[in-house]
């Protein structure tokens, strides 16, 4: 967790050197960003993350953690047994760039008993570390950016996935998943939001993170 934060203070480190040399403009583009300046690089985040395997490592290790710890689950409010019900399709749900898969593992506890496949899909470098899954649960190698390989599943989830890209990447990851998608199919996008004012210091430092990362944001 040291090292995480270490990589992320000597981006945010470089922030005021970019704005200045950007002309204070927002930044827009992925692969160049707060981030490539700081770390010298044109690579994406995640991939140059897959570039440093002990980064690589620590980044799943303090992602599962915070997963663990985050308070009220989406599930718990949503109307899930109204709402998702596995019906004609195979598959109940599908967690598109769900990492070690610890939501579906949250998500089945209280559920058990609803039939249809659970899938967690994610890059090869989050899925190679996939350890235990129960039965009903699958592990699924897969590009957000590439068609949407399971189709017609009754849900489909994005948690904070959407917030590591800018408008143009996030927009092709929905058109992907809505090519996939039937007129019973539901897209559950779970993100922060923020208000248009007066947003509270610690709604804005992740807002910050994802624009020095990412060249993103948390959307309002």
């Amino acid at each position: 967790m040291l090292q995480k934060s270490n990589l992320h203070h000597a981006i945010l480190s470089k922030v005021p050197e970019y704005f200045e040399e950007r002309g204070f403009q927002n930044p827009v583009d992925t692969f160049d960003g707060p981030f490539q300046f700081a770390m010298r690089t044109r690579l994406y985040y995640f991939d140059w993350l897959k570039s440093q395997p002990w980064y690589q490592s620590a980044f799943n290790t303090v992602m599962g953690i915070q997963r663990m710890n985050r308070g009220e689950e989406w599930f718990e409010f949503y109307p899930v047994k109204d709402r998702l019900r596995a019906g004609s399709s195979e598959t109940l749900l599908v967690d598109v760039g769900g990492g070690l898969g610890h939501d579906l593992l949250a998500f089945k506890k209280p559920f058990p008993e609803l039939p249809g496949k659970l899938i967690v899909q994610d890059l090869p470098v989050f899925i190679d570390d996939v350890k235990d899954l129960p039965f009903g649960i699958e592990a699924m190698k897969h590009d957000f950016f590439t068609p949407q390989p399971v189709r017609y599943a009754n849900a489909y989830h994005l948690r904070t996935v959407l917030h590591d890209w800018p408008d143009k990447q996030a927009r092709e990851i929905l058109s992907n998943i809505r090519l996939a998608m039937n007129k019973q199919s539901i897209l559950l996008i779970n993100e922060d939001a923020l208000p248009e004012n007066n947003v509270p210091l610690y709604a804005a430092e992740p807002d910050i993170s994802m624009m020095a990362a990412f060249s993103s944001l948390d959307r309002a």
